[in-house]
């Protein structure tokens, strides 16, 4: 079996809401947050998924993260791993595209990086370590994580330079897999919340 990435962005929380950069600032869930995070989960455990039997599962330590993992069902089989936190956004954390903006208009974070924070490249290493992980043996496995760092997930299991992830949105509580098609990587489902309703 070729192994697949199920992703899990976590839920809605106060600065996903207003579009701050939340890199390591450990901000919680909002209700409809927690309420996204059970309904991904009854949709993970229905067919034809059915719980994802064998699947290995991880989570990033941040609360937002971790969370929305335990009210998804996969708390008990989670191991929490740094390669899965957030960008670390340095002088931009807690800022929005628009107040950055304000003092360089044509800031792209794909492009330009952030100052006194990781470097696009220090990102797209944690995000290979974890493709390398995915790939490691013959099961799936299911992260929990966040935009920034899953949409780098997805620009480099598909080979791609991590300014790829500019051009792939993913929303709060979004489910997708990365998986395979004749043999090469593909994007089986991306920033999918049907479960949303």
């Amino acid at each position: 079996m070729a192994p697949r990435i199920f992703l899990a962005r976590h839920g809605q929380t106060e600065w996903s809401l207003s579009g701050r950069h939340t890199g390591r600032t450990d901000v919680p869930l909002l209700d409809e947050g927690r309420r996204g995070a059970k309904l991904l989960g009854e949709r993970l455990h229905r067919a034809p998924w059915d719980g994802l039997p064998g699947v290995e599962v991880r989570t990033s330590p941040l609360v937002r993260a971790k969370e929305t993992c335990e009210l998804a069902g996969f708390g008990d089989r989670a191991q929490q791993w740094d390669a899965l936190m957030e960008f670390d956004y340095g002088a931009y954390e807690g800022l929005t595209p628009a107040e950055i903006k304000s003092g360089r208009p044509d800031w792209l974070i794909w492009r330009d990086g952030v100052p006194e924070g990781e470097t696009l490249a220090e990102v797209a290493a944690r995000a290979d370590e974890v493709v390398d992980w995915a790939r490691s043996a013959d099961r799936d496995v299911l992260v929990f994580a966040h935009g920034h760092i899953l949409r780098s997930l997805g620009a480099r299991w598909l080979g791609l330079d991590i300014s790829f992830a500019a051009r792939i949105r993913l929303e709060p509580t979004s489910l997708s897999v990365l998986g395979w098609a004749y043999g090469d990587p593909a994007i089986e489902r991306w920033n999918d919340t049907g479960h949303l309703g």
